[in-house]
């Protein structure tokens, strides 16, 4: 492992080579924060994915590429007179000590991870402006999926939770037949909302199982992508399309592939 003087070396490099880049180069020259935002955005999908893989050499080159997109934007910031990277470290160096008086003030042995856990959302919401709420702090482009476990979180971490895990059961049940109901009626807008209000408290079920939704979800998405390749392979063996076979013969090949672990 490197020394933390080496570490800082590489750090600087990596700046030198930012304003190199933002001289000479005329594509890194033209970028805009709003024109490097969605290559970000996909940096961020390709590190979760090593990290999920458990690829410890990707996840390293990731965050390689992830911290690259940080230094670009602290460097536009600092061409239009607006901040520097030295102001985004420090800014969130304040904020982590401050979210921590147990480390960095008065030490309290008797805290576990959970007490933590528990206060977070009350701590974070005592730094936040009088006209901040706690879910003013979640982006609305975020996934939704993603944007509903994090609602769900800062609510638990001010103490809005069930008190049983056991008992979103009942409110996934209700859920369930205000869906039927709705599609029973045909309202489209109804339909849509209810949907969502299903999706919800099956999300919820999950966090309070301590199940994350985003990776169970994506399992199952792949699970169902390995078991269709599988059908579509067999039709094409046959010289057949998947439009000219009836539902009974495709549910052949899908069971088959589920005997086969796929």
């Amino acid at each position: 492992m490197h020394t933390r003087e080496e570490k800082l070396q590489a750090f600087g490099r990596l700046l030198d080579i930012m304003d190199a880049l933002r001289k000479d180069c005329p594509w890194n020259a033209a970028q805009t924060m709003e024109s490097i935002r969605p290559m970000t955005e996909e940096e961020v999908y390709e590190l979760s994915d090593a990290i999920i893989r458990g690829d410890k050499a990707e996840t390293s080159k990731e965050i390689g590429d992830l911290m690259y997109h940080m230094v670009f934007y602290a460097c536009i910031g600092q061409e239009n007179g607006d901040f520097d990277i030295a102001d985004s470290i420090n800014k969130v160096c304040d904020k982590m000590v401050f979210r921590h008086p147990h480390v960095f003030g008065p030490k309290d042995k008797t805290l576990t991870a959970k007490d933590i856990a528990d206060n977070w959302e009350l701590v974070k919401a005592r730094e936040k402006d009088g006209n901040k709420t706690v879910m003013s702090g979640i982006p609305s482009s975020m996934p939704a999926l993603l944007k509903a476990l994090s609602m769900q979180e800062k609510a638990r971490g001010c103490g809005f939770d069930w008190e049983q895990r056991e008992d979103v059961w009942d409110k996934v049940a209700e859920e369930m037949g205000e869906v039927k109901d709705a599609c029973a009626e045909g309202e489209p807008s109804h339909m849509t909302e209810e949907f969502g209000d299903l999706m919800f408290s099956v999300i919820n079920a999950a966090r309070l199982y301590d199940v994350d939704p985003e990776v169970a979800l994506s399992s199952t998405c792949e699970k169902f992508r390995r078991r269709f390749t599988y059908l579509e392979e067999h039709t094409i063996k046959q010289g057949r399309s998947l439009k000219d076979m009836s539902l009974k013969e495709m549910d052949f090949f899908w069971d088959e592939a589920k005997s086969k672990g796929l």
